[in-house]
């Protein structure tokens, strides 16, 4: 009989989690794997401002889900970005670039012709693999 594998949610107040059915990060064994991850602010607005401000606020939320589920930052193995508009490519690897320097993910980044809210110019998606070693070539 195989050992049966836990299964941890975290939450993180979004507005569209309950309706939506859906938490920001799930944990089974080894593996984290974060929802698309709006620029939100704690009381459910937007955050202002430009694409690498909006991306800071992805990136902070994603990596507290991260370690609410006892992983870190540096155990992201895969990012996905979607983006409104290609001129905030720059911005959004930019902030990629600050808060992934040691992981090193493999990433993707693609334009997407709208977001949920008009406002957002980002949104992030993220799977992390907690207790891995890293070794980057290149």
């Amino acid at each position: 009989m195989a050992d049966a594998v836990t299964r941890r949610q975290v939450f993180s107040g979004s507005p569209y989690e309950r309706p939506f059915a859906y938490c920001r990060a799930v944990r089974t064994g080894d593996t984290i794997t974060v929802a698309g991850t709006a620029p939100i602010e704690a009381d459910g607005s937007s955050t202002p401002g430009d694409a690498d401000a909006q991306a800071d606020r992805c990136f902070a939320l994603i990596f507290k889900a991260i370690e609410d589920l006892g992983g870190r930052g540096a155990d992201i193995v895969r990012t996905r970005m979607f983006i409104t508009d290609p001129a905030d490519a720059e911005a959004v690897g930019a902030a990629h670039g600050r808060w992934l320097a040691i992981a090193r993910p493999a990433a993707t980044m693609v334009v997407v012709s709208a977001l949920l809210r008009p406002e957002w110019k980002v949104e992030i998606e993220a799977d992390a693999i907690v207790g891995g070693e890293s070794e980057c070539s290149g």
